[in-house]
């Protein structure tokens, strides 16, 4: 129960690593709210954990307003925010990647950070508490080729997570990342371009731990650095990725 009592929004849980630390803080003791575009998505996985859905377009600064007036309503307050939403664009040669898909990438990994922080942070500073958990990518340290903008929104990603961290830790305020590597996620088809057995091995021998990151393994690496036995860390970027990166 190390998140017992504590409050928590998890972007983009409606699936994938969302639904993984959804579920792991929910059986942690927290209350979760499991915010996605996908609203059924996330009535499934907070009737499973107990949880209370909220629809959330990340990437529209209305929408994150919407979803920071409902919390406050049913909680009163947050005490942990994971930014888990995120999109990519199918690999594809750098200059080949659509205008359209460029400006996606971008609101959904990178302009929903901002938007998150401009709603809540100055809630967490009236409390002089919080901590925001932002998940990354392997992609934005050792990225991949034809994945060119994605790997990019995850490289800003991780420095923004740390100028965060400094700016805000003298109120409080906790800021970590993840950096997971492609997992069992609706995501891992689209960074792969094909599923078959062939990709997937070839996929598979680059992480000398042998397999992919599981929504479990996301669960447990943000459940420790949401708790208060990560009091002292703020500003790192946490790889969760079978040594890839090593």
């Amino acid at each position: 129960m190390r998140l017992e009592g504590k409050t928590a929004i998890v972007t983009g849980a409606g699936s994938g690593f969302g639904a993984g630390i959804a579920r792991k803080f929910a059986t942690e003791g927290a209350m979760v709210i499991v915010a996605d575009i996908n609203h059924d998505a996330a009535v499934a996985v907070a009737g499973e954990i107990g949880g209370t859905a909220l629809a959330c377009d990340v990437s529209d600064g209305d929408s994150v307003a919407a979803l920071k007036a409902a919390m406050l309503e049913k909680f009163s307050h947050l005490d942990i925010l994971v930014n888990n939403a995120g999109v990519t664009h199918l690999p594809t040669a750098l200059e080949d990647v659509s205008e359209a898909d460029f400006d996606r990438v971008c609101a959904v990994n990178m302009k929903s950070v901002y938007l998150m922080a401009r709603a809540f942070v100055p809630h967490f500073k009236t409390r002089k508490a919080g901590v925001i958990l932002n998940v990354a990518s392997t992609a934005g340290i050792s990225p991949r080729p034809r994945l060119n903008w994605y790997n990019a929104s995850k490289g800003w990603m991780i420095t923004a997570t740390k100028t965060m961290a400094v700016e805000l830790a003298p109120t409080g305020i906790r800021v970590n990342a993840l950096n997971p590597v492609a997992g069992e996620t609706p995501l891992l088809k689209s960074f792969m371009g094909e599923d078959t057995p062939e990709i997937r091995e070839k996929f598979l021998a680059t992480i000398p731990l042998g397999r992919f990151s599981t929504p479990e393994d996301l669960g447990n690496a943000a459940c420790f650095l949401c708790s208060d036995e990560a009091s002292m860390i703020t500003g790192v970027a946490m790889e969760v990725d079978g040594g890839r990166c090593i």
